[in-house]
């Protein structure tokens, strides 16, 4: 039975919405609610769609800054984009910001309120600028890229200025082997073998705890083998030759059969008496940079000592050592021109050399560590 208002019928007790709006039609049982009740619902419904008819007639610059930062982690998506959750992230902490900005409105002045929060928290410049760069991103593909009827979204993107990093900037703390021989017994068990690797091939954190059997490539020449870190994996977007001294070779080869994906694993620890049970099956370690690592270097006094230290540290004993640069860049990672995307068996024999003489250094005291205390 129709009521007094379109769209809203009364069976028995029961209030039912059924109602054709601008195309699309609405309908839901509402149960024993008032006339007045189903009349605010229907209001309330046709608002909504008013809304969502607004923003999807919505182009070109009249977009909102949310809609293209999701059209940006779409494509980042499909392109398989390693860092996307990174990327996820901070769109996430700018949402809140700019996300209701129209496109056209968005620039460094509009970026002010953003900044201001993030540096209140606590972030470094550093960290914000990342936010920023991914800002400038998705302007730069507003302007260069996506078309409507032709036309890019807006005519120029606009300049987004980042912050000074330089004042904050941390140097490189390279660790001696007495700190190192501290360092790695007061770790963890499931860390101390992805450390001590890192400290033998200078592998970035997330190369290192993402580490795939998968990657190894076997140079029987050799009787050993090397990983191949895949460019979607590695910082330069460039497939990256793991070269492997006897020190990494034996922690490879003592993680082996362990795991049938990951070369470095932890096993969580069974569940207390009263907790609901888990399975007990190796997974791979997210991060070197845990609270694990975090307890472990303030107890033995290297607060001040980061995960990516162990990168420095190495590629300093390969200074001292008298390694090549060229080489060094070869074994560190480092873009130069005219890198081959695999190296030679003569060449990774003289890497592997390269990179046993790390073995051969002595601790002496750097400019570094004395900036650095």
């Amino acid at each position: 039975m129709r009521t007094r208002t379109k769209g809203i019928l009364l069976k028995g007790t029961e209030r039912i919405a059924d109602k054709w709006y601008r195309g699309e039609r609405i309908f839901q049982r509402l149960g024993e609610v008032s006339q007045e009740g189903a009349e605010n619902w229907l209001r309330d419904c046709q608002a909504r769609l008013d809304h969502e008819r607004a923003e999807q007639l919505r182009a070109g610059s009249e977009r909102l800054w949310s809609e293209a930062a999701g059209k940006y982690l779409i494509e980042c998506q499909k392109r398989k984009v390693r860092t996307l959750e990174l990327i996820s992230y901070h769109v996430t902490l700018l949402v809140p910001h700019i996300g209701h900005l129209a496109i056209r409105d968005v620039c460094t002045e509009a970026m002010e309120g953003f900044i201001s929060a993030r540096l209140k928290v606590g972030a470094k410049n550093a960290t914000v600028n990342r936010s920023l760069e991914v800002v400038r991103t998705v302007m730069n593909r507003a302007a260069r890229v996506w078309r409507d009827n032709g036309k890019p979204w807006i005519a120029t993107a606009p300049l987004i200025e980042m912050l000074d990093e330089e004042q904050q900037k941390r140097k490189p703390r390279p660790i001696s082997w007495e700190e190192q021989g501290r360092l790695v017994p007061a770790l963890a068990d499931h860390l101390q073998l992805p450390v001590l690797f890192a400290l033998n091939t200078g592998a970035r954190d997330e190369n290192v705890c993402g580490l795939q059997w998968d990657w190894e490539v076997n140079v029987p020449e050799l009787k050993r083998s090397v990983f191949v870190v895949p460019a979607a994996e590695f910082k330069g977007q460039r497939d990256h030759v793991l070269v492997l001294n006897d020190a990494a070779w034996n922690i490879v080869q003592s993680c082996r059969g362990r795991d049938q994906r990951f070369v470095f694993t932890y096993t969580p620890p069974a569940p207390k008496t009263g907790e609901a049970k888990r399975p007990q099956v190796p997974r791979r370690i997210d991060t070197m940079n845990n609270t694990g690592w975090q307890r472990a270097r303030a107890s033995v006094g290297l607060t001040g000592v980061r995960i990516h230290d162990l990168r420095h540290t190495y590629g300093q004993r390969l200074r001292d050592a008298g390694v090549s640069e060229e080489d060094r860049a070869l074994l560190l990672g480092h873009a130069i021109e005219g890198m081959p995307r695999h190296y030679a068996t003569a060449t990774v024999a003289r890497l592997v050399e390269a990179a046993n003489e790390v073995a051969q250094t002595v601790d002496r005291t750097t400019l570094l560590r004395v900036v650095n205390g």
